[in-house]
């Protein structure tokens, strides 16, 4: 008789899948009681975030975003509000080095996190050098999307000083040019790159 059934192997998918559902049940309740003991909501609560440096204590209700609150509440401008479906990369600002868009983030979930925008990577009224090179190679045709455009590009020289154009292309992958200066964003960066070595 063969040991190995239809019903063992029922059996086994059955004790595995139950054991793939436990698991993450398991970290969504850590995650719940976490998001309990912070009381937030429903109402305004005050929070305080890191951007560019600085702390800053606004009032946010939990369901407002990142965008929102540096765009409406804090005068951080240079995010633009587009698509607000997380698709375009109008509204990307870098969250502990990474280039992330803002509209897909709650302003409640960046305590404690790095936040910087573009309005944070010129110092002492001297361009940082990605702004820079966009000037120089005319890389922002309307300029709505190019704030996001640069701090793409910011976040990876920032994590590769001498980037091959393919890096570039997929770094910026999920920005979007409406003009279409991609031959001339892409230049900018290289540019960039060059200075920033």
């Amino acid at each position: 008789m063969n040991p190995f059934s239809r019903r063992t192997f029922l059996k086994g998918i059955g004790t595995g899948a139950i054991a793939g559902v436990v698991r993450p049940l398991a970290a969504l309740a850590q995650d719940a009681a976490r998001a309990d003991s912070q009381k937030f909501g429903p109402g305004e609560v005050e929070i305080s975030l890191e951007i560019n440096g600085e702390k800053r204590t606004l009032k946010v209700e939990p369901r407002v975003t990142l965008l929102d609150a540096l765009r409406n509440r804090l005068a951080f401008t240079g995010a633009k509000e587009i698509c607000d479906r997380g698709t375009c990369g109008g509204c990307t600002v870098q969250v502990d080095g990474k280039p992330v868009y803002s509209c897909m983030l709650l302003a409640v979930d960046m305590i404690g996190r790095k936040i910087k925008t573009v309005e944070g990577l010129a110092r002492d009224g001297k361009l940082d050098p990605v702004q820079q090179a966009f000037v120089e190679q005319d890389a922002m045709m309307c300029g709505f999307c190019t704030p996001g455009f640069v701090m793409s590009a910011r976040a990876l020289l920032d994590r590769n000083v001498r980037p091959t154009r393919d890096q570039i292309n997929e770094a910026c992958a999920g920005n979007l040019c409406r003009c279409g200066a991609y031959p001339h964003i892409v230049a900018a960066i290289e540019k960039a790159s060059a200075k920033n070595a």
